[in-house]
């Protein structure tokens, strides 16, 4: 399943009881983070925002803000079909005869069928703005002491000019005025190392940014990826079908034909960076102001009735706890590709994901645990990771009760925790200093003596089988 156009995913999730739309005049400034932020911790409906105050475009917030919704916009009904699917795909194996070759064809077609594809136009480009205005975009100011308002949910696209290629990354943008922005480009981003090449290189850097279309995309953008691998691919496999591509009209990227809004522009590396935030960020904090590069727009091309598609972020759990879980359950197969031993992981939204990550393995040899953690913390952009938990397979980590009775049961604590330094979360408040802190590592796994344990370890209580048959079978005469 894919969507040609945000409108089709409005009445997909229309159709299913999941979208109320809202007639009555709403301000973008903080009224609808009032509202949104309330109907997200409800448990509530994506809103469709239909009469924003100063501007004539609606807007769409909360549509991936559950776990059902986030799964439907990746073509699926459970985030573990997809990630299913992707463990089938990853089984390809290098063919050892002509008959292998054969059997790999259909998965071989299979991917390519995933690849983008450049196309001659795009509804994406229907009307060009004259000139290129942001106020006329129902941006949000999102909380009290933000800075002003940013755009949340752009896929900003940048290209490697010596690798030539393309990364696609969710990065804030504060609106400056009429055709500038601030680029919050963090640190250890994808997009910062593109623009440090430029920068390199003394020449402008073109940057597309382009709002709505299929939601796959938007989940995509936001999703792990290892640098070098483009992000549209993964939003092909997720719809079942290339992302199309259209060249931008002021620059040489190309950006998805069925977008909402492309905003096209540059950043000129040799320019003095400028001052972004405060903004209320994921953390449940305000970001600090800091300095960060300035975008140029160039021109703002949107399709006819077009969608502006926004997020917010503020104390969790907020819309991206749901594609923060579609993360977790779509990549763990590519996690065990490297780790086998791994049997599950979760990192919850209410720790902001990167900063607490529960690990359950099979142990296999004296110190498994303290090795996985070492491994985890050198993976792309688990290196931010605080808090990392390794329990026994037998331990379920979506269950949070469960883990913290085993982790209070299971440690010593001068024996099974482990302290290190390394990279921390750019957004991380708590450092004594930015960009490097201390990460904690918990064994909570059964001990083995070679791991100076020199008593038996205790057995879980559990009930026989016998008298549990017994029970079920006048369970139902009991009337309980």
């Amino acid at each position: 399943m894919s969507f040609r156009s945000l409108n089709d995913f409005v009445l997909f999730l229309e159709e299913r009881g999941q979208l109320k739309r809202i007639r009555q005049p709403i301000d973008p400034v903080l009224e609808i983070t009032e509202i949104a932020d309330r109907v997200v911790k409800a448990g509530g409906p994506a809103l469709l925002f239909e009469n924003v105050k100063g501007s004539v475009f609606p807007v769409l917030i909360n549509a991936l803000g559950s776990e059902e919704r986030m799964a439907w916009a990746l073509g699926v009904e459970k985030l573990d079909d997809l990630a299913k699917e992707l463990a089938e795909l990853i089984k390809i194996q290098p063919p050892k005869n002509l008959l292998d070759k054969i059997k790999m064809i259909p998965k071989l077609a299979q991917v390519a069928r995933f690849m983008p594809k450049k196309v001659g136009t795009g509804a994406c480009q229907e009307i060009v703005m004259d000139p290129p205005d942001l106020s006329k975009l129902p941006v949000l100011k999102c909380w009290p002491k933000d800075a002003g308002r940013f755009i949340t949910f752009g896929l900003v696209i940048t290209k490697d000019p010596d690798a030539h290629i393309r990364n696609v990354g969710i990065y804030r943008m504060q609106v400056l005025d009429n055709q500038s922005t601030a680029m919050h480009w963090q640190m250890q981003k994808t997009g910062r190392r593109h623009f440090e090449i430029y920068k390199g290189r003394g020449e402008t850097m073109p940057v597309a940014v382009a709002i709505g279309g299929d939601p796959a995309m938007t989940w995509a953008a936001c999703a792990p990826m290892p640098d070098g691998l483009d992000e549209f691919l993964l939003a092909g496999f997720a719809r079942k079908q290339g992302v199309e591509l259209v060249k931008c009209k002021t620059n040489d990227l190309e950006v998805p034909a069925d977008a909402d809004f492309i905003i096209e522009g540059y950043v000129d590396p040799k320019e003095e960076f400028v001052t972004e935030g405060p903004f209320g960020d994921h953390t449940g904090y305000y970001t600090p102001p800091e300095l960060f590069p300035k975008f140029h727009v160039t021109a703002i091309t949107h399709r006819k009735n077009p969608i502006y598609l926004t997020t917010i972020v503020g104390r969790p759990p907020m819309e991206d706890a749901a594609m923060g879980k579609a993360v977790e359950r779509i990549f763990l197969p590519l996690l065990r590709m490297t780790f086998p031993e791994v049997v599950d992981m979760h990192v919850p939204a209410v720790a902001c994901f990167h900063n607490l990550a529960i690990v359950s393995i099979k142990k296999q040899f004296p110190g498994h645990a303290k090795k996985i953690m070492h491994s985890l913390w050198g993976m792309g952009q688990m290196m931010t990771n605080k808090c990392l938990i390794v329990v026994d397979q037998d331990v379920n980590v979506q269950n949070l009760y469960e883990v913290v009775w085993r982790v209070t049961n299971n440690i010593d604590a001068r024996r099974d925790i482990v302290l290190v330094d390394g990279p921390i979360d750019h957004l991380d408040h708590a450092a004594s200093r930015q960009f490097v802190g201390s990460k904690m590592g918990i064994d909570a796994t059964r001990k083995w003596k070679e791991e100076e344990y020199f008593r038996e370890w205790p057995e879980d209580i559990e009930m026989d089988t016998a008298t549990k048959q017994r029970v079920n079978q006048i369970w139902k005469d009991l009337g309980l």
